[in-house]
């Protein structure tokens, strides 16, 4: 499943589920889609989210059983790295004072 988050002030972000999911977690919000961060409570959802990111691990721990000389080999890509397309369309919700919609695909 897909989930895009939808805000006037923003392009379009489109998340793998369960990564949108989490991030709607972090930031205070319910993991039902479809929902929206009204206005008024983008200030909150965005510190909540800057706060719980700030306390995981920069980088995800690797897999010792994975073959990094692998040509397939993606390196793991860590929750705050995804976060930061969401985090700037809350930037800019907050700036515009405009909410933040999110639905599946």
């Amino acid at each position: 499943m897909l989930i895009t988050f939808h805000c006037k002030a923003s392009a379009d972000i489109t998340m793998f589920g369960d990564v949108a999911k989490q991030l709607l977690h972090l930031m205070g919000q319910g993991e039902n889609v479809p929902g929206v961060i009204e206005s008024k409570d983008i200030p909150t959802a965005l510190a909540n989210l800057e706060r719980h990111l700030s306390r995981l691990p920069a980088q995800p721990e690797e897999d010792p059983d994975v073959d990094e000389d692998d040509i397939d080999y993606e390196p793991p890509i860590g929750l705050g790295t995804r976060a930061i397309p969401l985090i700037a369309m809350l930037k800019e919700a907050q700036q515009q004072d405009c909410f933040v919609m999110y639905s599946s695909e």
